[in-house]
């Protein structure tokens, strides 16, 4: 685990670490993902209820081009009910192709997982069935409609276009509490990207790096070991919140002492000492 050398450049980062709804499906009905097929109409199965008194932390995944690594990400911590959303960091969207110097290239934002799905099965179903492409997108299709570009993330603004994203509920105001980028090089980017946007909002987020081979195989046991700590860290704020009568973050009970900000390296270190092939990386940032 390493603190961002980068520190030094910013000082507020070197001083803090009309109709009414559908009646909702059978319960058979949501064990079943389906695609998110915005093209055609069809409605998505609804977000999972969540107990108002079970505090979530929310959280940011992000990859090169979100789509493997981040999105096995978003599902796992959507399916374990924490509010998420993820991004690329990449300018365009790249999938592997015929051959190296024939990529499959798509724009952030605009195309649906379910276009590359249908456009790359036409193409070579054979080649892209075998190298994993199609079931990827069928996984990320039935999470939410495409892959979306982190640096044109408008952060704080609404997000109510993506109400029907796995994991949208609770991060409908565009502010999450932990990012957790899966290659160091998207870290850079992110912590970057931050920077360069000066922290307008005031607001803490941390912004961890879980170093993941691109492939699908990687990207399983990446997934497993990022709820892991998902859940350490969502345990250790719960605890603060508790002790501080609801407010968790450093300082936020006025009482002095350690919070949950202060406790997030020793967390990730202890979590890193489990996953020793998951280089980590940490740094406190602002939105």
């Amino acid at each position: 685990m390493a603190s961002d050398p980068r520190l030094a450049r910013d000082p507020r980062l070197a001083n803090t670490p009309t109709h009414p709804p559908p009646p909702p499906p059978p319960q058979e009905a949501l064990s079943q993902q389906r695609p998110l097929d915005h093209s055609n109409g069809a409605t998505p199965p609804p977000p999972q209820p969540r107990d108002g008194n079970d505090f979530k932390l929310k959280f940011c995944t992000v990859c090169a081009s979100n789509q493997n690594r981040s999105m096995e990400a978003h599902l796992r911590l959507s399916l374990a009910n924490y509010p998420v959303i993820s991004f690329g960091t990449g300018s365009l969207v790249r999938l592997p192709g015929p051959s190296i110097s024939q990529p499959n290239v798509y724009p952030f934002n605009s195309t649906s997982y379910d276009t590359m799905y249908t456009e790359l099965n036409g193409k070579d179903p054979r080649l892209y069935r075998a190298n994993g492409l199609l079931t990827m997108l069928e996984r990320n299709r039935s999470v939410k409609f495409g892959p979306e570009r982190w640096q044109d993330w408008a952060i704080g603004a609404p997000r109510l276009e993506h109400r029907d994203d796995r994991g949208s509920a609770g991060v409908e105001g565009g502010v999450v509490d932990v990012v957790i980028t899966c290659e160091e090089r998207c870290w850079d980017a992110v912590v970057d990207n931050l920077v360069e946007r000066e922290g307008k909002l005031n607001r803490p987020v941390h912004v961890i790096n879980v170093d993941i081979k691109d492939n699908h195989e990687e990207a399983l046991v990446g997934g497993k070991a990022i709820l892991e700590l998902a859940d350490m860290l969502n345990a250790a704020a719960k605890e603060e919140r508790s002790r501080s009568g609801g407010e968790w973050r450093n300082g936020a009970s006025g009482g002095g002492g350690t919070g949950f900000d202060d406790r997030v390296p020793d967390i990730l270190a202890t979590w890193q000492e489990k996953w020793p092939t998951l280089p980590a990386l940490w740094t406190l940032a602002w939105f």
